[in-house]
């Protein structure tokens, strides 16, 4: 989640301060060698407790202590020869037995380096050079966590497909599960989504309550993955109680790998049950999100409330956000 560095949710918040977590300053110190040793040694003991019981009790010894001693000769040896060689010796005397081995053997210069033309001569091709390097880079792996469209589509299939039936495709993919959320966006207006979201990565949007007003929730952009972006959406209040350890209600990831081939994102969403936001709800602050980040040249009104609450501007007034919210329906 993000901080509380925006001037904006400062101001919103000012009235809960977040929960500041004591640091804890009981933690012990331990001795890493006793613990590789001793414990291990515990361990084995406890492990095979009754097998060497018994043979010790087969061979007439009192106790595992008298069978240990017994073959302590036969372990001394058996941990001689699984050391490495060298390794028991004094740290003096391995030295000088390297340094005498070194003195034995005989020394041969190097070879000079070949040049360059013997070098291609030598190879048969003396007019070939090596190809330069791919200037191209190549996709990252995502990070923990992120999902690219590889793991909902087979994309060397789709790519044959025409754009209805991806679009078939991907909410059938979606339709088994109660919670999910899916869309396709066209290119042209999640280009004008996503210049909004790098402008103003955090915003509020209003939740209409039937008898009760609205609820406020918070939303943040993160982009993980050159081809995955995604959205948080939180409640307020728990942002207020908890900030960047608030859990989010719904999270929407738009994945971008067919935006240049076909002229659609995916989208593809998750809604968490029994935080107190249902499917249809989530769908509602979707459609804000469009209407208030897909931006046209008329919709001045909630340009300035984008850039008044990424400012900290103190004119930002709810009222008018919730005004704005009730033009959408």
């Amino acid at each position: 989640m993000a901080s509380l560095n925006t001037p904006a949710i400062r101001h919103l918040l000012r009235q809960t301060p977040p929960l500041r977590v004591p640091q804890r300053r009981w933690a012990r110190v331990h001795d890493v060698r006793f613990l590789a040793t001793h414990r291990t040694r515990e361990r084995i003991l406890a492990k095979y407790r009754d097998k060497l019981d018994r043979k010790a009790k087969e061979e007439g010894h009192g106790s595992v202590d008298e069978l240990t001693q017994a073959y302590k000769d036969k372990i001394t040896s058996l941990r001689k020869q699984a050391a490495v060689p060298g390794a028991t010796a004094p740290l003096g005397s391995a030295n000088s037995q390297a340094q005498t081995q070194a003195q034995n053997l005989p020394f041969h210069p190097p070879p000079p380096p070949q040049p360059v033309q013997d070098l291609a001569s030598s190879t048969g091709n003396p007019t070939t050079t090596p190809p330069p390097p791919s200037s191209s880079p190549k996709t990252p792996a995502p990070p923990p966590g992120v999902k690219t469209l590889s793991s909902y589509l087979d994309l060397e299939k789709t790519a044959d497909l025409p754009t209805t039936e991806i679009e078939y495709i991907w909410r059938l993919r979606h339709a088994s599960s109660a919670q999910s959320l899916c869309a396709v966006i066209p290119s042209r207006i999640w280009d004008q989504i996503r210049l909004t979201a790098s402008r103003h990565p955090q915003f509020i949007l209003p939740l209409p309550r039937e008898g009760q007003g609205a609820e406020i929730h918070f939303l943040q952009w993160t982009f993980p993955h050159p081809n995955v972006a995604s959205v948080l959406f939180t409640h307020l209040a728990e942002y207020k109680l908890r900030g960047e350890f608030a859990s989010p209600h719904t999270t929407v990831n738009v994945h971008l790998e067919l935006k240049e081939s076909k002229g659609v994102v995916l989208v593809q969403g998750q809604v968490v049950e029994g935080r107190g936001v249902g499917v249809e709800e989530a769908k509602w602050l979707l459609m804000c999100l469009q209407k208030f980040y897909g931006l046209q040249g008329e919709e001045v009104s909630r340009k300035r409330l984008l850039e008044q609450f990424s400012k900290g501007d103190g004119g930002f007034r709810v009222e008018e956000l919730l005004e704005e919210a009730e033009k959408i329906v």
